[in-house]
This record gives structure tokens, C-alpha cells and sequence, in this order.
């Protein structure tokens, strides 16, 4: 069992949290949840050790792993991908090659009474102990199991991983943990970079595999599947629910609920306490009885209510201007970077008002099909937009297009037209700017701060087709359902290139799944989409069998 013992973090003259505690246990699949600067980033890289607490401490058993994936990564790119991954047995091979080393030495040295053989002796049996109580594992076979179901292909082992985005590179550190079968694994947005299918395969494995795991993630359908037990960093304090997220937020609605009621019912008792005491203070013969009121109040505990955020703003989108029938229509389009093929002879057709989500495994082509339709490449084949489209469109590096030297008002106020322009405050707030955020430059912003603002430029614009590839990325919960009711009421056609689930469910009614170099049309929704590909995995199964 690892213990978080009465932490807390202050950074100058604010309190992030104080006397935090609880108890990991060793199956415990927990959702470290919160709004943003509540402090559960700080909190992972504390119990991991990448951080110092002000005061407190984490104690685990001397053999305890704990293995850590944070939201960023500074990687090196010295090795091929089956290298890096490989580098999870690293402690193993060492302690092999240090075996063999010593008893190649015990062979040749024949100072068998002295102090210095005796040492090699009981190092080598410690060593050995060690070494062959650990499960025998064909690591090759693991390291292409965990890379292969991360969504590398078996092409990919053997380049650099200098060759690979970010993202891709986050899934080799996330395979390096994986392979390490540690005892407590903290995941920061682990969600972030994978695409659908390989997020079922992390939900599998964390489920099957692992033991203990704390996760912070926006993916609510990621962490209703992995987890069961919630624990909530408020105001400086955290809560603990055994229940997954869905659960946790009817339990965290029934106990504000309660401290509500608390709270309206220790005013109104302070209330009368104080009118009694500024009533009666002067006089003689209710002193004693003044006196004592004033004491217990001073000694009262008072009640907080843990905060809410009220905003009920609802986003939409302006009106679309009436499109043609069928906005988009490709015919027999195919893509090739020299010989690797992306997709050949794709066809689809999307008509006007349809919402409709492209999915399939990184790589199978989704944001070509997207640049595609936007002009931005060449291809064969044919692409028509139809009479009277207005794109809007939402890159993944929307964020760097902005503006650096504007304001985080500016950049708002500069596109806003007609009522909205009073509500700009309001919608900054909705997106997390608030107080002086509003007022500083994009080009000290984060990465983050700089998705949110770039999704907030594209709800004001006047735009009939809205082309949105991996927009939450980077938003929380909140922010995703307020986006999410947005576009449910938006009028125009909708194309969503996401990985996220839950985001997708109940929004796109048509799903392009990428595969193959094809693309194949679904005439379902995500959820029955994602229920019939899991029957056709198993089927797949099945046939190798």
C-alpha cells in the first residue's frame, strides 16, 4: 500500500492544498478529478517524486515502482522505437549481464577463503534470487504486443523516433510503462494522442493488466471504464468517493446539497446571535448571556460550501447560411506520398445539416481527407464543395495560427459582431479566462489556453460546413459540454475528426471509419459503431484460432 501523508502545497503566498491524505491500494483504479489549478497535476508529480510537497510526504514499500506518463514530454531521439520501448527491461538486462559477468569471474579466481570472493558470492545469490523469481517473459514478444496495440505498426520498430510526432512519441514512454508492470501507474491526459481503438486497448489492459492507477483525464468515457473510485482536489481539500466519475457527480451534488443546507442554517444562527449581541450589549443584566454568545461565536467553525460554477452560459453557433444540398462530395480520391499509399478511390458524400465523425486508427488518413477537402494538398481523383459552402475550419495546430501580440480580448473583441459583443467576458469565463487572464498576449499563453481560444474564434463565425480535426484535445469537461451542446444545435454540416467518445456520442450520426487504405461508411452512430467493431474484432479472433 503507498500512503499520501497530510501533503500540502503553497506557492508564495497561496495554498494549493493542505494536510492532504489518503491511502492507494493495491487494485484501485482511481480518477483524480478537479477543476483546472486545482492542484492534480502538482499532486501525480508529487506521489511520483518529480515534485516536493511544502510539507508531508508519500511512503511505499522499498520495492514499490511507481511509473509516471506527465501531460509533456522532453524525449531524447537517439534510438529506433523498439529500442526505446525495449529500455522498460532495462533493469532486468542489467542485472543479467551483471550475473554472468560474476560467475565468468568466480570461474577463473581462486581465492575462495578471502573476504573478496565471499562479497561476489552473496552478491551473485542476490542477485540471482532476484533475477529468476521474476516471471520468465519473452520480451521481444511483449515489447511488439504493447507497441502493436498502442497502434505501431510492425514497419514503424525499427525507424528512429525522431521521425515521430509528439504524440507518437508519447506512446512509446506510455509503452515503456506499460511493460514495466509497476506496482502504482499516474497518468496525466493519457487520452490526449491516441485514437479510439487504441484507447480501448489501454482501457483492456489497465483493467486486466494493472495494478494500482491514478489517471487524470477529460475522456468521461475513459475513466467511467477504468476506474472505481473518484477523488475530487477542491479548495485545498479532496474528497474520495469509491465510485467512477458518473456516480461521483450525483454523490458531489447530494453533498453540496447538504452543505448548502448547513451553510443557510449556521447564518441564519449567527445572524440571530448577532442581533441579540449588538441588542443587548448594553445592558446589565443580559452580560453574561451577551458574553457567552460572543465567545461561541468566536469559536465557531464556520461552514464553506465547496464551490459551483454557476455560468450558465450556453454557446451557439450564428445562423448558417443556407448551403447546397451536398456540401461535400468526393468521388474515386486517392493520396500517396511517394510510395506509401494513404487511402485509393475513397468515396463519400455529405449533405447539408448531416453530422458526421471520422474515425479510424492515426495514420489511416483522416486529416489528408480533411486537407483534401480544404485545398490545402493534391490528390487524385475528385473533390466537389458544394454551391454556397462556407468552411469553418479547426486544424490541429489551430492554436499557433493565432495572433500573438493581440490580447486574449482582442482577439475575441476583433470578430465578435451584434449581442455577443456584450458577452465577451461571459465566454472568456466559460472557456477559463477570468480576472487578468483576459488581458494578456496569446504569445504567453499555453498550449492549451491557446486551443480553447482558437475554439472560441470558431463559434463566432458565420460558417454553413464546420470542419473540426481533434478539438478537445486540450479542454476539460466542462468546456467540452458547453462546445458539445453548441454544435448539437448548430444547423449547418458538421465533420468531427476525434477520438474522444464520449464527445462524439450522441453528436455525429454517421461515422467514415479510415482503414486499409479505405474509407467505409457507417450508417450508425459512434456507440453502434464502436459495438459492431467490437464483435468484428472478436470475429477476427476467432478466424485466427
Amino acid at each position: 500500500m503507498i500512503t499520501v501523508n497530510d501533503i500540502s502545497v503553497q506557492f508564495g503566498g497561496t495554498t494549493l492544498f493542505s494536510n492532504v491524505s489518503f491511502a492507494i491500494n493495491e487494485n484501485d483504479k482511481i480518477a483524480l478529478m478537479g477543476k483546472n489549478g486545482a492542484g492534480k497535476s502538482t499532486l501525480l508529480k508529487i506521489i511520483a517524486g518529480a515534485s516536493k510537497p511544502s510539507s508531508g510526504n508519500i511512503s511505499a514499500p522499498k520495492e514499490a515502482v511507481i511509473a509516471y506518463l506527465p501531460q509533456h514530454l522532453l524525449a531524447k531521439d537517439n534510438a529506433t522505437v523498439f529500442e526505446e520501448t525495449s529500455k522498460a527491461f532495462a533493469e532486468i538486462f542489467t542485472m543479467k549481464a551483471e550475473i554472468e559477468k560474476i560467475n565468468e569471474e568466480l570461474t577463473v579466481r581462486t581465492d575462495y577463503e578471502s573476504d573478496a570472493y565471499m562479497a561476489l558470492i552473496e552478491r551473485v545469490s542476490e542477485l540471482s534470487e532476484k533475477f529468476y523469481s521474476i516471471e520468465e517473459v519473452n520480451y521481444e514478444a511483449e515489447v511488439e504486443k504493447v507497441l502493436k496495440g498502442l497502434g505501431f505498426e510492425r514497419s514503424d520498430f525499427n525507424r528512429p523516433t525522431s521521425e515521430f510526432s509528439g504524440g507518437w512519441r508519447m506512446r512509446i514512454e506510455l509503452a515503456k510503462i506499460l511493460l514495466q508492470k509497476p506496482d502504482l501507474i499516474l497518468l496525466d491526459e493519457p487520452t490526449n494522442h491516441i485514437d479510439i481503438e487504441s484507447v480501448m486497448w489501454l482501457e483492456d489492459f489497465l483493467i486486466n493488466s494493472a495494478k494500482a492507477v491514478i489517471v487524470i483525464s477529460h475522456d468521461r468515457a475513459f475513466v467511467d471504464n477504468i476506474t472505481n473510485r473518484t477523488i475530487e482536489v477542491t479548495m485545498g481539500r479532496i474528497y474520495d468517493y469509491k465510485a467512477n466519475y458518473s456516480y461521483y457527480l450525483e454523490l458531489r451534488k447530494d453533498r453540496r446539497v447538504h452543505q448548502q443546507k448547513a451553510y443557510d442554517e449556521q447564518q441564519k444562527m449567527i445572524a440571530e446571535n448577532t442581533e441579540f449581541i449588538e441588542r443587548f450589549k448594553g445592558t446589565y443584566s443580559k452580560t453574561n448571556q451577551v458574553q457567552s454568545r460572543v465567545k461561541m461565536l468566536e469559536k465557531l467553525v464556520l461552514v464553506e460550501v465547496d464551490e459551483v460554477d454557476n455560468s450558465s452560459l450556453r454557446l451557439k453557433f450564428p445562423p448558417a447560411p443556407r448551403s447546397g444540398q451536398y456540401p461535400v462530395v468526393v468521388s474515386e480520391l486517392s493520396k500517396n506520398y511517394g510510395e506509401h499509399v494513404v487511402f485509393n478511390n475513397a468515396n463519400l458524400v455529405i449533405e447539408r445539416g448531416e453530422k458526421v465523425a471520422f474515425v479510424g486508427k492515426n495514420g489511416e488518413g483522416k486529416s489528408t481527407m480533411i486537407k483534401a477537402i480544404m485545398g490545402e494538398i493534391d490528390f487524385q481523383g475528385k473533390m466537389e464543395i458544394g454551391h454556397n459552402a462556407k468552411i469553418g475550419y479547426f486544424a490541429q495546430n489551430q492554436a499557433s495560427l493565432l495572433d500573438e501580440n493581440l490580447s486574449v480580448f482582442e482577439t475575441i473583441d476583433q470578430i465578435a459582431v451584434g449581442d455577443i459583443r456584450t458577452k465577451i467576458k461571459d465566454m472568456l469565463g466559460a472557456f477559463m479566462f477570468s480576472g487578468d487572464d483576459i488581458t494578456k498576449k496569446v504569445k504567453v499563453l499555453s498550449g492549451g489556453e491557446k486551443t480553447r481560444l482558437a475554439m472560441i474564434k470558431l463559434l463566432l463565425e458565420p460558417v454553413n460546413v464546420l470542419i473540426l480535426d481533434e478539438p478537445t484535445n486540450h479542454l476539460d469537461l466542462k468546456t467540452k459540454d458547453i462546445i458539445k451542446e453548441a454544435l448539437k444545435d448548430f444547423d449547418g454540416t458538421l465533420i468531427l475528426v476525434s477520438h474522444d467518445r464520449d464527445f462524439l456520442d450522441g453528436l455525429a450520426a454517421k461515422v467514415f471509419e479510415f482503414t486499409h487504405k479505405r474509407v467505409k461508411e457507417h450508417f450508425e452512430d459512434v456507440a453502434g459503431f464502436l459495438a459492431h467493431k467490437k464483435i468484428e474484432n472478436l470475429r477476427e479472433i476467432e478466424k485466427k484460432n
